[in-house]
């Protein structure tokens, strides 16, 4: 790792930290996830500042910003576009929607019904949108920052298995300590800090990061105790459906990732440790007595059957 990729690294999470305040592990998973080229849904109560965090990752890096905001009658052409007839070209023109950005922030998402949502999932895993027989490639880097609501919130769809599994971290935003609520009182006399937030990274400067996360190494050992930690959901009697392959990628990318932040080019076991839970936990689906049951209780199943796998030497 060269000391201009952590300095940059260090200028990201600086940057969103002036405005996420208390947030540090919030701030560092988001980080993760848009060096591994993916995606990330922040859940919590209305309030506690999942938009906040969302708006200050996205203007940290500089190129196009949309926010859609998700709502029951959203249609899935608001969000990828729509044909329209243009008089003077004689033809059906495709006119793109909010979702041709380099980064998209998709707030309460799991406010719209599931037809809408899916409207993401080829933009998601492919980087691209498909609509009347012709494919668009959207810009580089690409990112959705999701947020959403307790299910026992009113108004709420839940988000189905194939939206879930395109997601590769599901971060809790939490409530902040009493030190970092009173400093966010203080900062926000004046309006919200982050519309004033200026760019700390290109978006030349982000591709370059994203390949530099590739680079990094995971030995074969580390590989073998991932695979154990995949297999140990598949084996267990309290879960219907345990991590897919998808799912075992998502956590070697996620470990890669990790493994760069904290300033190395290569992987330990704690980074595969450490992300287990933010990435498998919402691609599994329980049964039994966990069946349906609350986000708590399935994160700390994964953490019991990550325990239980042997870590390498």
């Amino acid at each position: 790792m060269t000391a201009d990729t952590e300095t940059l690294i260090r200028k990201l999470e600086s940057n969103i930290a002036r405005v996420v305040l208390g947030k540090d592990d919030v701030v560092r998973w988001c980080v993760v996830a848009l060096l591994a080229g993916e995606h990330v849904l922040l859940e919590d109560v209305p309030g506690v500042g999942k938009t906040l965090v969302g708006k200050a990752l996205a203007r940290s890096v500089s190129g196009e910003f949309c926010r859609i905001q998700f709502t029951p009658d959203l249609l899935p052409a608001d969000i990828t576009g729509s044909s329209l007839y243009d008089a003077r070209q004689q033809q059906f023109v495709f006119n793109r929607g909010p979702i041709f950005a380099n980064v998209v922030l998709a707030d309460e998402i799991n406010r719209t019904t599931p037809r809408t949502q899916s409207a993401l999932l080829e933009a998601m895993s492919e980087g691209q949108v498909s609509a009347d027989g012709q494919t668009y490639p959207l810009p580089q880097p690409f990112m959705v920052i999701a947020t959403q609501n307790p299910l026992e919130f009113e108004g709420t769809y839940p988000l189905p298995e194939s939206q879930l599994d395109r997601f590769l971290l599901r971060i809790s935003v939490g409530y902040p300590d009493r030190a970092h609520e009173l400093d966010v009182l203080t900062t926000h006399r004046e309006g919200e800090p982050v519309e004033r937030l200026e760019p700390a990274l290109s978006g030349e400067q982000v591709v370059a990061l994203q390949e530099a996360v590739r680079r990094v190494t995971v030995e074969e050992s580390i590989n073998g105790y991932l695979l154990d930690i995949a297999q140990a959901t598949r084996d267990s009697e309290d879960l219907h459906v345990g991590a897919s392959t998808r799912a075992a990628l998502s956590l070697y990318r996620a470990s890669q990732a990790a493994a760069l932040v904290e300033g190395r080019d290569y992987v330990v076991p704690d980074d595969v440790k450490c992300l287990a839970v933010p990435v498998l936990a919402h691609r599994v689906i329980t049964k039994g007595y966990l069946q349906g049951g609350q986000r708590e209780a399935i994160e700390a199943l994964i953490e019991r059957l990550v325990e239980e796998v042997p870590v390498p030497g």
